[in-house]
């Protein structure tokens, strides 16, 4: 399964348009997109918007600990974990519903 589709894809881009703008209240204007998973073990990201050149998304990353910064797209597209399972993308997560507070309490 593809990390994102098309759509998903031109989300995060867009989004991350409206973050280089610096508005103060971006947080609130900014809903996750896209929601990833470890399905053999610890791992969870939750993606509010990417940069296309770098490939490096914002977002909240759950291992131990809960954390927002950067992360890497494409460290986790070449992850294999226990039977060669990648990082896979939760089709039942609603897109631009939440914010990254909210999926904190998650």
């Amino acid at each position: 399964m593809k990390l994102f589709t098309k759509s998903i894809e031109d989300r995060l881009v867009k989004n991350y348009e409206i973050a280089k703008q610096g508005d103060e209240k971006k947080e609130e204007k900014l809903k996750v997109v896209v929601k990833l998973f470890n399905p053999t073990g610890i791992g969870t990201w939750y993606l509010t918007y990417m940069n296309p050149e770098s490939n490096v998304a914002w977002g909240l990353a759950h291992l131990h600990e809960k954390e927002q910064g950067f992360i890497n797209v494409a460290e986790l597209k070449e992850f294999k974990g226990r039977f060669g399972l990648g990082i896979e993308r939760d089709r039942m997560f609603e897109s631009n519903k939440k914010t990254l507070k909210e999926c904190e309490a998650l």
